[in-house]
């Protein structure tokens, strides 16, 4: 899984979704919703004690918030290892890494099931 390396990200605004392909072929669909829910950072994570290199299962529990905390403004590369997500209502300060993002795409996947 680490080596999982994206070769398209589309940030899709009207279906409030991110899109990863990978190399190894799989496209990974993910709800701005979940993402912010997820976000690895360590003021939503409660301190840098609680930050773990994969997402834990309570990011799937998806709470109501505020349109604009779900609402992506923009995606930026950081290094050649994530992707950093600024949010509308001005939250900026989570970096997703590849591992985290394709952990993210499995839990979603086994939740479906």
């Amino acid at each position: 899984m680490t080596d999982s390396l994206p070769t398209d990200i589309k940030a899709k605004s009207k279906s409030a979704v991110l899109e990863i392909t990978w190399n190894d072929g799989e496209i990974c669909v993910y709800p701005y919703d979940l993402l912010r829910n997820a976000c690895p950072c360590a003021q939503c994570r409660g301190g840098h004690e609680n930050m773990h290199p994969e997402p834990q299962d309570e990011v799937m529990l998806i709470p109501l918030m505020d349109a604009k905390a779900s609402r992506l403004e923009m995606v930026t590369p950081v290094g050649n290892y994530a992707i950093n997500l600024a949010w509308e209502d001005g939250h900026t300060y989570g970096i997703y890494n590849w591992r985290f993002l394709k952990s993210l795409c499995a839990m979603m996947k086994s939740d479906e099931k």
